[in-house]
């Protein structure tokens, strides 16, 4: 049993900064809501709140190339154009709020490398589409790959898995160790013929010595709970046939019913049973060490209620 909190949760002004504006879908107000119903449920008084923290360079580049973080610093200066090829706008001030994300991330997996929690959770966080060279999908900076790294180099852990249930393939993630057959990687994710980014097809496995290690899981428009369990059981078995040392889950709220860009149709249910099951798991092989990061959500309502419930589930589990 950790030695410090059993649920922190990392919030505050720097972490809801990262949003492009009231007019796109990932807006400023998604914090807002989560901890507003946070607060309503009375968890915020049952968890450890932790503020964001500032992520330095050096830890950025653990994942990305010096060139792209060159090129986020100049476009955050100057507050124009796209850090992609048009879905992931610049914005004033946006490295600082990039490296906020990044640098929460890397701080909760220290808090749970060193037990002073048993689990994480950060609501503005899980911006899986950045690949190593450039931005992708609202995602600016990938902080799943940086703690990845970061988990590596810095306590010499090889089996760390990467559990996405955004209604999004987490792309950056995959292609970013789609040769590394040390790095777990199960994604239940909407078919990518039907949404961006079009990747994550069920052959789509690992490349090279990494061949037939990875788990990708597409499903078809409209799935519901019921198909989602199904997958999920898949999920389980691929983890516990890894032996995970560390597990980070990706818990975007876009997979939830009526979310305004995407198609599935899972309640928060899926989400709390997610968070529940690899709570147990990382409890059985990984001294509890499970970081939940928010990820995807444009329907707030989905957004609060998902991931309360995933914090619900983690103080029950913990």
């Amino acid at each position: 049993m950790a030695k410090g909190h059993s649920v922190c949760v990392y919030v505050g002004e720097a972490l809801g900064r990262y949003g492009f504006g009231d007019e796109h879908p990932f807006g400023p107000e998604r914090m807002g809501v989560f901890w507003d119903r946070m607060i309503s449920q009375g968890l915020d008084a049952v968890v450890a709140v932790h503020d964001p923290v500032c992520a330095e360079r050096a830890d950025i580049e653990r994942f990305h190339t010096p060139e792209y973080v060159d090129k986020v610093i100049r476009q955050s200066e100057s507050g124009t154009g796209y850090l992609d090829y048009g879905d992931t706008p610049a914005f004033p001030g946006v490295y600082e709020a990039a490296a906020h994300v990044v640098g929460s991330a890397v701080d909760a997996a220290r808090q749970l490398m060193d037990q002073q929690c048993r689990h994480t959770f950060i609501p503005i966080a899980g911006l899986h589409h950045a690949r190593r060279n450039v931005a992708g999908g609202f995602c600016v900076f990938n902080d799943c790959g940086v703690v990845i790294e970061m988990l590596r180099s810095e306590y010499g852990l090889k089996r760390v898995a990467y559990v996405d249930i955004d209604a999004h393939h987490g792309d950056g993630v995959f292609y970013g160790f789609e040769e590394d057959p040390d790095l777990l990687f199960a994604d239940i994710h909407e078919d990518g013929r039907y949404l961006y980014p079009g990747t994550g097809a069920a052959d789509e496995s690992g490349r090279g010595l990494a061949k037939g290690t990875k788990l990708n899981i597409p499903m078809p428009p409209g799935a519901d709970d019921d198909q989602f369990l199904v997958a999920w059981q898949r999920v389980e078995d691929y983890l516990r046939a890894g032996r995970p040392e560390f597990i980070i889950l990706q818990c975007g709220a876009d997979s939830v019913r009526g979310d305004p860009i995407t198609h599935m149709c899972y309640t928060p249910a899926a989400h709390a049973h997610a968070a529940t099951r690899l709570a147990g798991i990382a409890n059985e092989f990984c001294d509890g060490r499970l970081l939940a990061l928010g990820g995807g959500g444009y329907n707030h309502q989905n957004i609060a209620l998902a991931w309360t419930a995933v914090v619900r589930s983690l103080l029950d589990a913990a």
